[in-house]
């Protein structure tokens, strides 16, 4: 580890100690940070830089996929949000279509803030 980063170890070690809910809420920040940067890749023109962070940001939403627990209804409504952004995301690679991915930012910066409203109500209750 001699030589490491020193940021780098810091958000290392911030991901290892994370709670399930905060590694969530940090998948929902990633997310919304690689679709920021995949429309300035479209304002610059960047069709690799656009290309490799929609990629990433549709990533993301397919483990949020592959970790929906079936067992509860509300799933299926996540699951059906999931494929809808994951359809915009390949439209919006396909065409470079800058309006899309920030319909999709939108859909992302709702999901995350709800995320936070749970995760504070149950810090309040005390289930965290």
């Amino acid at each position: 580890m001699v030589g490491q980063n020193p940021y780098a170890q810091y958000k290392n070690s911030k991901i290892l100690t994370a709670s399930p809910a905060e590694l969530t809420l940090m998948l929902y920040e990633g997310a919304i940070k690689f679709c920021n940067i995949a429309i300035m890749g479209i304002e610059q023109n960047d069709v690799e830089k656009t290309h490799n962070n929609i990629v990433k940001v549709q990533r993301i939403i397919d483990e949020f996929r592959a970790t929906l627990d079936h067992k509860y209804p509300v799933s299926e409504d996540f699951d059906r949000v999931y494929v809808y952004i994951l359809q915009r995301l390949f439209e919006a690679n396909v065409k470079k279509d800058k309006e899309i991915l920030e319909e999709v930012l939108e859909h992302l910066r709702s999901m995350r803030d709800t995320w936070k409203e749970v995760m504070n109500s149950c810090r309040e209750r005390g289930a965290v």
